[in-house]
């Protein structure tokens, strides 16, 4: 297990309110790595950090699905469900894949969509509408499915919670969930119901989206085609060109990159990079994102995009781009995506502002969760702000409009607060109409009257988030002189890649670096671009800090001299020139 320590250089509050601490591993593992591997002191210590020891190292820098990816039929109901998928691609069967209007939801349902016609289905799609339907299968809309024929009803990244809609297609199809929500009270009477997190599953896999569920099965269908012999008439499916996907899922549901998830990125990281998807290559282009796709292209610049849609557009436009696969149609498609995502950031700003200034209210008068409502809010951004307010404040936030007395919301978490476990038993306790979700993300509404209430539950659910500072703490894991700063150093580092939930980039502090010059640059000037060199002069670093506005990150910079800088060491390609860059994060005065 990794460990924090002491202060780093003494901060105890950045400009940005944040603690600095040390986060190490055991020397002697990150020693042993080192040695056993015949890699770099670094590496080996920035993996003990992590935790991994030296029998798991080399599945970390090289994962691979032979080593890492499960059986499928470890996961309860797989086995029942890839029979059933099975008898529907020898019979040729029309089906209905039933999605979410969320990355994971698209993915998933994209997934199934091309698997199942390429086996020979007839398949249509559906993607509730947000504002209109909500979360999840109802009644009319399986109704509908079962009228247009649909023997087979698929529901992708949702399902699990809801027996009553999808009672309604009883008698009259099949129907196989692929979900990975919590699921509470008696499951669903389906065909199978294949959920990590059902309370029955011993899988060990909760930590899967529901693309990754979704790809599992389709493993699993495959193999049971295979047993059956089907393959000797029919060309078999390349289920390796479905793990962009995956990928893609995996990160915007903020899923841990570790074991499989590591695997599973890692490798449709690569797939994404070879642009054989019509759908991803166009939206990667209207993102302008030119170098290879890493996990922060996945979760900053085509997440954002595909979510839009589900937010304040058409629900499945997304799902409808990722089964695209006239280039000129995909084009069109990600141009519509890239508008309705700059329309998104307008609407986002407009609840922003408002629901930082009662947020802040909130967190004066010391309450351990933050919730907010307003008048008119739109439900699709309400998700987007609470995750922005639990950044600023470090605590649970949810965000709710209202509407008609009733409001809708959605709420983000930190780590060591469940939450989706807190939403549920509100729900449980009949304060909220609706309500469920994850440990770090939930969705409910609840009757307008009825805030005081929700707000003491929460708090007294959760009365253990008081405790937390008012800024997350930055663990930082080594000290680098701006000289140190070099191309190859960032090349080691980038070896964990990819980064993100469970792996997180590697911070570095660089000690009293002096900002030589600092300027604004981007069409908005909410970038700061600065060049360093450390004392006694010499080498010179370039730095960058995106987002910065008029913060205290743009102040310090701005105001030049010398700065404790905290941020991630990067290795960058313009112009087939690769140089060192400085991602700075927080800053700090010098003694």
């Amino acid at each position: 297990m990794n460990a924090i320590t002491d202060t780093v250089l003494g901060v105890a509050r950045s400009a940005t309110g944040r603690r600095w601490i040390w986060r190490q591993g055991e020397a002697r593992t990150g020693l042993g790595i080192s040695q056993r591997l015949g890699l770099s002191e670094i590496v080996g210590r920035l993996l003990a950090a992590r935790g991994v020891g030296i029998e798991e190292a080399p599945h970390f820098l090289e994962p691979t699905l032979r080593a890492l990816l499960p059986d499928p039929s470890c996961l309860k109901d797989m086995d029942a469900a890839a029979s059933r998928l099975a008898d529907a691609a020898q019979r040729g069967e029309s089906v209905a894949v039933f999605g979410d209007y969320d990355v994971d939801g698209a993915c998933a349902g994209a997934l199934m969509v091309r698997l199942l016609r390429e086996l020979g289905c007839r398949v249509a799609h559906y993607v509730p509408d947000r504002i209109e339907e909500g979360y999840g299968p109802n009644p009319k809309a399986i109704s509908a499915l079962c009228d247009r024929g649909a023997t087979l009803i698929v529901t992708v990244d949702c399902g699990i919670a809801a027996p009553d809609a999808l009672a309604v297609a009883h008698n009259r199809a099949d129907v196989v969930i692929l979900d990975h929500h919590k699921a509470e009270g008696a499951l669903p009477r389906v065909r199978a119901a294949v959920n990590p997190n059902r309370l029955d599953c011993d899988s060990g896999l909760r930590h899967l989206c529901a693309a990754a569920v979704a790809f599992l099965a389709a493993v699993a269908t495959l193999r049971e085609l295979r047993r059956r012999g089907h393959f000797a008439q029919a060309p078999e499916p390349d289920l390796k060109l479905y793990l962009d996907l995956v990928a893609l899922a995996t990160v915007c549901d903020v899923m841990p990159l570790t074991g499989v998830n590591r695997a599973l990125v890692a490798q449709g990281l690569k797939v994404m990079a070879r642009r054989g998807r019509a759908g991803i290559a166009a939206l990667l282009d209207v993102a302008q994102a030119k170098d290879a796709p890493s996990a922060h292209t996945l979760g900053f610049l085509l997440g954002p995009r595909i979510n839009a849609s589900g937010r304040i557009a058409e629900s499945d436009l997304g799902l409808r781009l990722l089964v695209e696969d006239d280039p000129v149609e995909a084009r069109a498609m990600a141009e519509k995506l890239d508008a309705v995502n700059k329309r998104r950031q307008e609407v986002e700003a407009d609840v922003l502002s408002a629901a930082f200034e009662a947020a802040q209210l909130q967190a004066d008068r010391g309450h351990p969760v933050i919730l907010v409502t307003g008048e008119g809010w739109h439900p699709g951004v309400v998700g987007i702000v609470a995750g922005r307010i639990k950044e600023k404040f470090n605590r649970p936030a949810c965000v709710a409009g209202l509407a008609g007395g009733l409001a809708k919301g959605s709420g983000r978490s930190v780590a060591g607060c469940d939450l989706g476990a807190a939403i549920i038993a509100a729900r449980q306790s009949g304060l909220l109409e609706t309500g469920g979700g994850h440990p770090m993300a939930a969705g409910f509404s609840f009757r307008a009257e009825r805030d005081g209430e929700v707000h003491a539950f929460l708090d007294e659910r959760l009365a253990h988030a008081a405790v937390l500072p008012s800024a997350a703490d930055l663990p930082v894991e080594g000290t680098l002189a701006v000289p140190a700063a070099t191309v190859a150093m960032a090349q080691e580092v980038a070896r964990l890649a990819p980064f993100g939930a469970g792996n997180e980039e590697p911070v570095f502090v660089l000690p009293r670096a002096r900002v030589v010059r600092a300027d604004r640059v981007g069409k908005e000037g909410n970038t700061v671009r600065a060049f360093l060199d450390g004392e006694g002069g010499g080498a010179r670093l370039k730095a960058i800090c995106f987002r910065a506005k008029d913060g205290p990150l743009a102040q310090a910079l701005l105001g030049g001299g010398h700065l404790h800088l905290a941020g991630h060491l990067r290795a960058e390609t313009w112009n087939d020139s690769v140089s060192a860059g400085f991602h700075v994060v927080d800053a700090a005065p010098v003694g």
